[in-house]
């Protein structure tokens, strides 16, 4: 999907949106991102690395998981 389609497709689901919490919670997210363009780009670079990781098959089990965050 392009960037102008995820736009658009964003843009038709605020119009449709009446809860006013989660048009707060996408305006905050929103602010927050273009306020800080350094972590924006690390952000995204993480996300896309998981994203290689995923589809290289670089994944834990549930077990290594709670193995690794059951630290004592």
């Amino acid at each position: 999907m392009s960037a102008i389609e995820i736009k658009t497709e964003l843009q038709q689901m605020i119009e449709r949106e009446t809860d006013v919490s989660v048009l707060e919670a996408i305006r905050t997210i929103l602010q927050k991102t273009s306020l800080h363009p350094i972590l924006k780009q690390k952000l995204t670079g993480r996300a896309l690395q998981s994203e290689k990781d995923i589809t290289a098959g670089h994944l834990f089990s549930k077990e290594e998981v709670i193995q690794r965050t059951s630290r004592k």
